[in-house]
């Protein structure tokens, strides 16, 4: 029983690549993290870690070992998710992953009222615009935008992600609105540094794509950041509605190109693969999906 209890310890160990973020992770000491992997190895009599001062690494009898505990820990989690569904409420901690703007724009209003409907849950909201990674830093959904790499994860339709095209009022006024997308070229465009095409940006009309090739004095890693700066005129910039769309509907922002489409993504929730979700994970999603609003996201409304 007692080397059936370490078995998360050691499965977190490996999968994290270290005892600090496995007791980060578990929210338990290091050393005793290190103090259970160590009874582990005892009680089954072989070494399973490599042990260094640079990393850890499985040794050829732990890389055995973490595969079938590996299962055997899922299938304790799956059993545990069944019973859950069992109960009449949603419970438990639930650890998010969101892209910096987009949470604090629109995940983090809707938490707390999340929150209010269902209290016996708490949430663990991590915002960051880099991909992270999922499992290996322990989290239950994670909230991403634009095309999905080919994973073992799971993705749920959360809303349309849609882009814009725009400028402020002055900075119109003062340089002139470009009317052909050529002379996109002539102005000062602004980009969003992660962006798969940084400086290409692409437009649709009739089913025909148009690229083209844009430069400019700033890029930066936050749509936000972006907005401040298109705001303030200092250029072009293409922005997701869900920053862009109060702005647009306030004046304070005009778009351009409207006869043309910026190719259309999708804001998925993706979750690890599990024989049952969990009910606090079904909760979170279907609660978003109806307060974003579904097909219609309220943003672009």
């Amino acid at each position: 029983m007692e080397s059936f209890a370490a078995i998360p310890v050691f499965v977190t160990v490996a999968e994290t690549g270290g005892f600090s973020p496995a007791a980060k992770l578990l929210r338990i000491s290091k050393s005793a993290v290190s103090k259970r992997v160590s009874q582990l190895e005892e009680q089954l009599g072989v070494k399973l870690l490599h042990r260094t001062t640079r990393k850890l690494s499985l040794t050829e009898a732990g890389e055995h070992f973490f595969q079938h505990a590996r299962i055997a820990y899922q299938a304790a989690q799956d059993a545990q998710d069944a019973v859950t569904q069992l109960q009449g409420e949603p419970q438990g901690r639930l650890r998010i992953n969101a892209p910096m703007s987009f949470g604090r724009l629109h995940l983090a209003p809707l938490i707390p009222v999340f929150l209010k409907r269902y209290p016996k849950i708490t949430i663990d909201l991590v915002m960051d615009d880099k991909v992270l990674d999922l499992i290996g830093e322990g989290f239950d959904i994670a909230i991403r935008g634009g095309d999905l790499p080919d994973t073992s994860l799971i993705a749920r339709k959360l809303a349309p992600l849609q882009s814009v095209l725009c400028a402020s009022p002055a900075y119109l006024e003062e340089f002139g609105k470009p009317i052909e997308l050529e002379q996109l070229t002539e102005h000062n465009c602004l980009m969003f540094t992660y962006s798969r095409d940084v400086k290409e940006w692409n437009f649709i009309q009739d089913n025909h794509l148009h690229t083209i090739e844009v430069r400019g004095n700033y890029q930066v890693n936050n749509s936000e950041a972006l907005r401040e700066a298109i705001l303030q005129g200092l250029g072009i910039g293409r922005l997701p509605t869900f920053v862009a769309g109060a702005d647009i509907k306030s004046g304070l922002l005009v778009p351009l190109f409207e006869e043309y489409q910026m190719p259309a993504k999708s804001i998925y929730a993706v979750f690890p693969e599990r024989q049952y979700m969990p009910a606090k994970v079904r909760a979170f999603i279907d609660f978003a999906i109806e307060y974003f609003g579904g097909d219609i996201p309220y943003w672009d409304c």
